[in-house]
């Protein structure tokens, strides 16, 4: 588990950086063992965007700091999760001429976004929250695995837009005004939980899963590009053979693929 943070506001809004630190304090919690952070103006100078990290190692302990970029620093990442196949999409990457710095699943990110574009969560599997700021475009752009096992929770008003992984981190912007969101608060005693986008706070919201997000040229938009298949897939007949055994063979091959780490692992079993 790491933490993420960040910001985009108008280049008037002083000096952001004790701001900056203290969403990620707050959440030092998630990431123990590094921190990291970058504040950046936009070409056009009428925003500046700023990237916070908490880390916890998992993976090449020594070279994963964050953010972390490509190799001319125009893409900057902050991200939370494990990409279960980054080994081959490296591999992929690397035969489409990328050059990478480290061995860490973090990296590969970046250089899919170079090479896919948005369309680069298509290719991770694993659970993922993550944010890039695009320099060359001036843009950030937001992600969320599509299940939404990791968290991302987003808050906008006017020129400005928060996101991190937990709503502290949000409730540390001095101008945010901390206002209960009674209808969440309905849903809350109905479902014991908050549906999304809602949640307790009026004005943050969660980024849904399987859904990106992103702000280019003062303008920012939300969009799904993953939606869990229904019945509707057994009906059509898709689901036929031996289902049990094609069920193991997919199970053991999911268990295989989250058990490359570089530090000790364990499982829950229930």
């Amino acid at each position: 588990m790491c933490g993420i943070a960040g910001y985009l506001v108008n280049s008037y809004a002083g000096d952001m950086s004790p701001i900056l630190h203290a969403m990620a304090d707050v959440i030092a919690h998630r990431g123990p063992d590094d921190d990291g952070f970058l504040e950046t103006n936009a070409k056009s100078c009428s925003h500046r965007v700023g990237l916070a990290h908490r880390r916890l190692s998992i993976i090449d302990l020594d070279a994963g700091h964050q953010p972390i970029a490509n190799e001319d620093d125009s893409i900057q990442l902050v991200f939370n999760g494990e990409i279960y196949n980054f080994q081959s999409l490296r591999d992929e990457l690397i035969s489409r001429g990328h050059k990478f710095k480290t061995a860490s699943d973090t990296e590969t990110i970046v250089h899919a976004y170079e090479e896919y574009g948005d369309r680069c969560v298509e290719h991770l599997r694993g659970m993922f929250a993550f944010a890039i700021w695009d320099a060359r475009r001036d843009r950030l752009f937001l992600a969320r695995d599509r299940f939404g096992k990791k968290p991302l929770f987003l808050y906008q008003s006017g020129d400005t837009l928060l996101f991190a992984s937990e709503i502290k981190s949000i409730l540390q912007f001095p101008e945010f005004e901390r206002r209960v969101d009674m209808q969440a608060v309905w849903e809350y005693l109905s479902y014991r939980y908050v549906p999304g986008p809602r949640t307790l706070f009026k004005g943050v919201r969660k980024l849904q899963p399987g859904s990106c997000a992103a702000w280019e040229k003062g303008k920012f938009t939300e969009w799904s590009y993953y939606t869990p298949p229904d019945c509707a897939v057994s009906e059509a007949g898709l689901v036929s053979g031996d289902v049990a055994g094609n069920f193991l063979e997919r199970l053991e091959e999911a268990v295989s693929i989250r058990m490359v780490s570089d530090v000790p692992f364990g499982a829950f079993l229930s």
